[in-house]
């Protein structure tokens, strides 16, 4: 609807009702004390804007009185500014900070503005009220960038005769200045606030370098990780200069690509620390390079804890090739040493009893081969579920969080159950590694403790790229994995250490959609042994 076509609405209505335009315009509606200071409270940083921008504007129409008013999206009135005279006129109608325009008024240009987001002139005769006829009011909007949301009006009011007919172009300049000054306060409000974020985490370590290298700033979690290590990095040095991680950022500098997922060491008093760098290079506009900023992770317990299941899987492949071996030498062990017993039963050959004594060495060492196979013997004892599920997540949470994943734990019930704990760590930290694995990016965990079917079970649902139904059905069986350095044998372990704990696991998967692993154990009940 056009601004003209809702004044003439206005215009109609006033006339309906038998409103005199003689009469003085009343404002019965406003906000006072309390109620104007939390309105204001509220738009203090668009009142901020305005006022900073109008004192320009006034400041470039000196000796033209005029009066500017900013009303919010309800038609109150949250500041006004500008000539004495015409403001003290507007007092005495009761125009001023809190008051209200509504149609009940008659038409206004406020009113009019804020219904149709577009500017709008009134001048002379076309105001109803007659004691208006000799003012000019103009009315432009000031409005939100994303979703268009109004958040003021901008009015001025001047005499007839400083009417200006590029007044409300000047205006529109004006709140268009103020958007973009409202803009640009929120994004760089946005900066701080994720730059503090980045700069306070103690997950990763930060340094900020300018197009040249020198160090413009730092986190201290990263100052913490370089002085341990005795790498000297102050702020105002050069990164080219520090060895362990000047490359890196000089072919950053260099080629203007980024230099992602580098993993190096450093050498702290204690032991050798691994890291992960990252090294990004950010262009102001697009086009120059205005910073680089370099993240270091520390990724010594992912690594550690990689290398146990390496070698826990390493160990089972070995236990598989042996009992392999042993079954195919034992065979025709067997029959040599039949053949043996059965060709003596006529006449004594010659070394017989040296020939059987080794043969029997030699199946001692196959049945030593076959001892490779199997598991240890089990520990079972009374344990809580949720404690051991602790003593996990204390350790796999650092990992997690250096990997941008969010691990919770929901424990609504839980029970004893008989098992070898660290078996059962070994079960629960796998499926958190392969859930970890899923999220290459990042992603949530989240760990659900409770009761079911006569069973403590342990859900773990992650939100990553989950399955396909073709690799659902192959999933756990030696040398079958996803995974590009895997082997397959990490969940075939967690299947046979549940199995052995007269357990199950249920896993279900959607691409797209994330995976759940269901972990059901015993639980102890009174009088169980």
């Amino acid at each position: 609807m056009t601004p003209e076509i809702v004044i003439q609405r206005m215009f109609d209505r006033q006339l309906r009702s038998g409103s005199d335009p003689s009469r003085v315009p009343e404002f019965p509606e406003r906000l006072q004390g309390e109620q104007l200071t939390a309105k204001k409270a509220a738009y203090q940083e668009v009142i901020d804007v305005v006022a900073e921008f109008i004192h320009k504007f006034l400041a470039s129409v000196a000796g033209h009185p005029m009066m500017v008013a900013m009303q919010d999206e309800q038609g109150y009135t949250l500041r006004v500014m500008g000539d004495p005279t015409i403001l003290s006129m507007l007092r005495t109608l009761g125009v001023g900070e809190g008051c209200r325009f509504t149609e009940d008024n008659g038409p206004s240009t406020a009113l009019v503005c804020a219904q149709t987001r577009r500017p709008v002139e009134m001048k002379g005769k076309e105001h109803f009220h007659e004691v208006l006829h000799a003012m000019a009011c103009y009315s432009v909007p000031v409005l939100e960038e994303e979703g268009g949301r109004l958040l003021a009006v901008l009015t001025v009011m001047t005499s007839l005769e400083e009417a200006h007919r590029h007044m409300l172009a000047m205006l529109s300049t004006v709140a268009d200045s103020i958007e973009r000054e409202l803009r640009l306060r929120r994004q760089n409000m946005q900066l701080r606030i994720l730059n503090q974020v980045l700069l306070d985490t103690q997950y990763y370590g930060l340094l900020i370098t300018d197009p040249e290298g020198r160090i413009v700033d730092r986190n201290s979690h990263m100052a913490a990780l370089l002085d341990e290590a005795g790498v000297k990095a102050p702020l105002g040095a050069s990164v080219l200069e520090v060895p362990e991680l000047g490359g890196y950022f000089a072919d950053v500098i260099r080629t203007g690509e980024s230099c992602v997922g580098k993993e190096m060491t450093l050498q702290t008093p204690v032991e050798t620390r691994a890291y992960m760098l990252d090294v990004v290079p950010i262009y102001e506009g697009g086009r120059r390079l205005d910073r680089v900023v370099g993240s270091l992770r520390d990724i010594t317990e992912l690594k550690k804890t990689e290398e146990v299941l390496r070698n826990t899987e390493k160990l089972v492949f070995a236990g598989q090739l042996a009992v392999g071996i042993a079954h195919e030498v034992r065979n025709p062990l067997t029959t040599v040493k039949g053949l043996l017993q059965y060709g003596n039963r006529g006449e004594k050959q010659p070394h017989y009893d040296l020939i059987m004594s080794e043969l029997e060495r030699m199946n001692l060492i196959v049945s030593e081969f076959m001892i490779l196979g199997k598991p240890q013997a089990a520990k079972f004892r009374e344990e809580e579920c949720r404690l051991i599920l602790s003593e996990i997540l204390r350790i796999f949470d650092i990992q997690a969080s250096m990997n941008g994943i969010a691990v919770s734990l929901e424990s609504s019930e839980s029970a004893s159950i008989l098992c070898d704990r660290n078996q059962i760590k070994q079960v629960f930290l796998n499926i958190l590694r392969n859930a970890m694995d899923a999220l290459p990016f990042g992603g949530q965990i989240a760990i659900r403790l409770d009761v079911a079917e006569g069973y403590q079970r342990v859900r773990f649902a992650d939100n990553g790229h989950g399955m396909s139904e073709d690799v659902l059905k192959d999933i756990g069986k030696p040398f079958h994995t996803t995974k590009p350095e895997g082997n397959g044998l990490g969940l075939m372990i967690v299947r046979k250490i549940i199995a052995a704990h007269e357990g199950r696991l249920a896993i279900r998967s959607e691409v797209g959609e994330g995976t759940v692993v269901d972990v059901y154990l015993p639980i102890v009940r009174e009088g169980d042994s």
